[in-house]
């Protein structure tokens, strides 16, 4: 039997990805287990109407990435119906978000047809056998996780509370919003997973319930159509590869560009070496973390054919240039003892509200994401790719370890895994120390620049920079989820304590177990 670690959001999630182990399957199909859980689990984080990447490298071949992420809709749309079906909403989260939510904001979602895709060309188990974890749970309920509830008590009004179908399934009677550890039961949501699990992937695209989403959007002024649907397909892409001393990273290429941010930070940490954490590195990575995003802002942001912006940045990062300005989410991570490591993030974006009725299937609001397209939308077509933060990366060691590490986190997502990757590559930290440190992300908070950090970072006043300290570990910094297979076979994964995830290794004797139930 291989054997399989897996670090996911939830202890549930992880758990289904070992017990596909123990049914004879590889990372891969650990992977798509414990990301279907988390789909269908994670409420408000993510959603079955979402869309992904996912980055596999198996041992002694090329790495791949398949591009599963959200298009551009409209193909049956009439002019000027961009924007339409739509509201700006507020929530207090991480200090303050704006975003867009209904109707109008659900892009053509593709994570189905990517994880068909890797189960089809890379996994050893039936895809019903995939699909059942997440079905099962559906079917007697399952526990609400505390990310989860700590996402929805921020946004259950504000996203989820105009949508009646949407309200009904996370609030009790009497108004209140459901709770950490109270059991969930999603109206139709079983019956949709039985469909995927007996007719393919396919179904969420031309069977019935593709058929029942498109009009659901449709009857209430959406862009997405029965046409949008049929006509997506999963891309499988090169990967972007740097060096980072004895390790080859492979993570996510154009047109998303989270995977050149990321690429851009780890090689720029380098020149000079970031070999600690005093304040002097605290004020590199503000350096360097400025030089990328400022980068990314002026010139990939908005930008449909971005490969040759994405290479210049890149190539400005490995000869050290810090000047380099132009004239919500789940992670899952898995290897196996054969060396094949699976990296997969997905997202749902902040959600549209949209809960299809008796689907128990919730949409996306990627056509909604403000910090994603400042510039507007104006300039896409129906069948462009939407621009993506996520960067699920695969690493190898010259000696033959593999790490697979992602993160969930919006535009945090880059910051957190480079900070975790130069822990672990460069400090020499435990994987699990790498994890733990503590985190700085700099972003524009209430129009001004802002350094946010988390309090066990202390830095003096910076001069033009706004300090926002966060308490403790935050989910706002991420949730970074590693799994690695050592140069001697040892298995291990790490959750990040900011999102309460959890890890299984298999055999199961090595594995933190859960409240999973059995799967036959």
């Amino acid at each position: 039997m291989v054997r399989v670690a897996i670090a996911a959001g939830s202890q549930i999630a992880a758990d289904a990805g070992a017990a596909m182990a123990t049914q004879g399957g590889n990372a891969v199909d650990a992977a798509l287990a414990a990301a279907l859980v988390s789909m269908s689990t994670d409420l408000g984080v993510m959603a079955l109407g979402a869309s992904g990447f996912i980055t596999l490298w198996p041992a002694g071949s090329a790495p791949v990435v398949i591009d599963a992420y959200a298009e551009m809709p409209g193909r049956e749309a009439r002019p000027g119906s961009l924007g339409q079906s739509s509201t700006e909403v507020w929530f207090n989260y991480g200090g303050g978000i704006r975003n867009i939510v209904g109707h109008g904001t659900v892009a053509t979602p593709g994570i189905f047809k990517g994880l068909g895709m890797a189960s089809e060309q890379y996994g050893q188990l039936p895809w019903a056998t995939v699909v059942e974890p997440a079905l099962t749970w559906a079917s007697r309920g399952f526990p609400l996780t505390g990310g989860a509830a700590e996402y929805l008590a921020h946004t259950h009004e504000a996203i989820f509370g105009w949508h009646p179908s949407s309200y009904a399934a996370l609030h009790h009677p009497d108004g209140r919003c459901l709770q950490a550890g109270e059991t969930v039961h999603i109206p139709g949501l079983a019956r949709s997973l039985q469909e995927i699990a007996v007719q393919g992937a396919s179904t969420m695209y031309t069977g019935d319930l593709g058929q029942r989403i498109a009009a659901e959007i449709q009857a209430h002024g959406g862009l997405l159509s029965a046409t949008d649907l049929a006509a997506y397909e999963a891309i499988a892409r090169s990967p972007i590869t740097i060096r980072c001393g004895p390790w080859r990273i492979a993570t996510n290429p154009p047109p998303a560009i989270g995977g050149a941010c990321l690429g851009a930070m780890l090689l720029l940490r380098d020149r000079p070496p970031i070999l600690s954490w005093d304040t002097g590195a605290i004020q590199a990575w503000i350096t360097i973390q400025q030089a990328v995003l400022d980068y990314r802002s002026q010139c990939l942001d908005g930008v449909i054919d971005n490969a040759a912006e994405v290479q210049r940045l890149l190539d400005l990062a490995r000869q050290g240039h810090l000047s380099l300005q132009s004239p919500s989410t789940i992670h899952i991570s898995t290897v196996d003892s054969e060396g094949l490591a699976c990296s997969i993030s997905a997202s749902a974006g902040y959600g549209s509200g949209v809960l299809v009725p008796d689907t128990g299937i919730w949409l996306n609001n990627s056509l909604g994401e403000v910090d994603l397209h400042p510039q507007g939308l104006q300039e896409l077509s129906p069948g462009d790719r939407l621009s993506s933060n996520m960067a699920p990366t695969v690493a190898r060691h010259d000696d033959g370890t593999v790490l697979a590490i992602g993160s969930p986190g919006a535009s945090r997502i880059t910051t957190a895994i480079a900070q975790v990757l130069s822990n672990y590559i460069h400090l020499h930290m435990s994987l699990e120390e790498a994890i733990d440190h503590p985190r700085i992300h700099i972003e524009q908070f209430e129009g001004v620049p802002a350094i946010a950090l988390e309090n066990r970072l202390r830095i003096e006043a910076v001069q033009g920079w706004k300090l926002r300290y966060f308490p403790g570990h935050s989910m706002y910094f991420g949730g970074v989820q590693a799994a690695q297979m050592q140069v001697n076979g040892k298995l291990n994964a790490v959750a990040d304590p900011r999102r309460t995830g959890g890890i299984a290794v298999t055999p199961a004797e090595n594995s933190r177990s859960g409240d999973a139930p059995r799967m036959t």
